[in-house]
């Protein structure tokens, strides 16, 4: 099916919402909305009408339209099939259906439009799967998050620790000051003169020993050079006069030794590099789904590239597109871009003369699709080999094998579904780490990276289940790469000088659905 439009209208013509998913002008788009509330026949119940060029599919949502403007080659089964998905979408970002409503919600409603049509074709998409992609919500920054609270938690741990540590030491060497103190103490007496001599005698070389020790341990942080024995504290334990654990810390700061090396622990993360005046992101979402038996059944691979300018002075440039992809990916630029340059030259810039792009935000220039059957074009292979083993038992040898070398795969986490209540697989062998959740029924097999150096790996385990209980196998995956060999060549800006912008550029790969059924 070629989906050229969907709209939601009044039963007047009005359009509320409407989102193109190929190029076409405004005054097109506008005509052939207001031909469609001429067209409609209230005496039948078809909910499709066809012109000379387009047919109309629609659905009346209590006082709306629900329309879809497709190609009159279209699958009229596919055509109301998505029709229906359409529908369920409105209730699920409208309190009520009528024209307010609408409109206050329009952004969240193309935004829901937007994945369940890309370049004119339905995406393999149900209604609970857009309402993730739409909320936005990140696997990888949570998993980020949880990192760092746990870093931060065991850096506290630490430094109270240390922290007491240090205040034992300081209550040790104050109680062998006073004890030294008391020994030195002389009584009044006739008789006891004498012992109180050679009692001041000896504690006197104790208070000083102790005493220098001290400062030497506690003064070196303020470079005292003082030989002079400290003097004897004069007053005894104080109720409530425990000093707090930031107090010591603070003092004992600049010490060095262990203590600093302590201190290493809470510093602050390695900073995000910094962006450039113009940044570009090159995004990529990867779909496959393939049959343990039979082989691959689909891969598709969505790209997007999102300029941010945020120097005004570099909003009028032209992008250079870096392809070395030979294979057939179909593009789709920004209505505003010059669609023939880009054919000819790969240089996104825009149709007028004198434009500058926005500034501030995340705009699309650039989107792609790659769709194949061939096996060859996957970034993983996949195969899960389960066995009988006799006794109710299966034998599972799983493996995987980098087929685009160019790649660099991160957190490769492949989840093999296993049977509850039988208790834990017996692992005989595995490359990289395992976790085998019971409550989940699933077996984790996590690899850090998977790159040209490290292709292949394969894990072996055995438990009771029938040979079916281990799919589907599901993989999931980051990379800083993309599938297709794209990239940004080259800013300039798009005046007489014709001069070189500074840029930065990040790339990112991620897994929308990546399936061995």
């Amino acid at each position: 099916m070629v989906l050229l439009a969907a709209a939601v209208c009044t039963k007047a013509g009005k359009p509320l919402v409407s989102r193109q998913f190929v190029e076409m002008t405004r005054s097109h788009v506008e005509g052939l909305l207001s031909s469609f509330s001429k067209l409609i026949q209230t005496d039948t119940q078809h909910t499709f009408v066809e012109t000379e060029s387009v047919r109309y599919v629609y659905q009346p949502l209590e006082k709306l339209y629900m329309l879809l403007i497709t190609t009159k080659q279209s699958n009229i089964l596919e055509d109301l099939e998505t029709l229906r998905l359409f529908s369920r979408v409105i209730p699920e970002y409208c309190a009520v259906i009528e024209e307010r409503e609408i409109s206050d919600n329009a952004f969240n409603l193309i935004f829901a439009f937007d994945e369940i049509v890309a370049l004119g074709y339905r995406e393999n998409v149900n209604l609970n799967q857009i309402k993730t992609f739409t909320e936005m919500d990140s696997h990888d920054e949570k998993i980020y998050i949880a990192v760092r609270q746990n870093q931060e938690r065991e850096a506290k741990d630490v430094m109270k620790r240390r922290a007491k540590e240090l205040e034992q030491t300081k209550r040790e060497q104050r109680a062998a000051g006073r004890s030294g103190v008391m020994g030195g103490m002389s009584f009044p007496g006739s008789s006891g003169s004498s012992f109180g001599g050679i009692g001041s005698s000896v504690g006197s070389s104790s208070v000083s020993s102790s005493s220098m020790s001290s400062t030497s341990s506690v003064g070196a942080s303020t470079g005292s050079s003082s030989s002079r024995p400290a003097p004897a504290p004069s007053r005894g334990m104080v109720l409530g006069g425990k000093k707090p654990v930031d107090g010591i810390v603070a003092e004992m700061g600049g010490q060095t030794g262990s203590f600093s090396a302590q201190r290493q622990v809470v510093a602050p993360s390695k900073p995000v590099s910094s962006r450039s005046g113009v940044h570009i992101k090159v995004e990529e979402r990867i779909s496959m789904s393939a049959d343990h038996d039979s082989g691959m059944e689909s891969l598709e691979v969505k790209g997007i590239v999102l300029l941010n300018i945020n120097n005004p002075d570099d909003s009028h440039c032209r992008i250079a597109v870096r392809n070395e992809d030979s294979r057939a990916i179909q593009f789709q630029t920004h209505p505003n871009v010059d669609k023939k340059l880009f054919g000819s030259d790969s240089i996104i810039s825009l149709k007028q003369a004198g434009k500058a792009f926005p500034v501030n935000s995340d705009v699309p220039v650039l989107k792609w699709r790659f769709a194949s059957t061939d096996e060859s074009q996957l970034p993983l292979s996949i195969n899960c080999w389960p066995s009988d083993a006799g006794d109710g038992k299966c034998d599972v040898n799983i493996e995987y094998e980098l087929l685009q070398e160019q790649l660099e795969l991160h957190d490769v986490v492949i989840t093999i579904p296993c049977p509850t209540g039988v208790g834990a697989p017996t692992v005989s062998s595995c490359d990289g780490e395992y976790k085998f959740d019971n409550r989940r029924g699933v077996m984790e097999w996590q690899i850090v990276v998977i790159n040209g150096n490290s292709k292949q790996g394969s894990m072996e385990f055995t438990m009771p289940a029938r040979e079916n209980d281990f799919f589907p196998v599901n993989v999931g995956f980051t990379s800083e790469t993309t599938v297709c060999n794209l990239g940004i060549a080259a800013v300039k800006s798009t005046d007489e000088s014709s001069r070189s912008i500074v840029f930065s550029s990040e790339s990112s790969l991620v897994v929308e659905k990546y399936l061995v059924n």
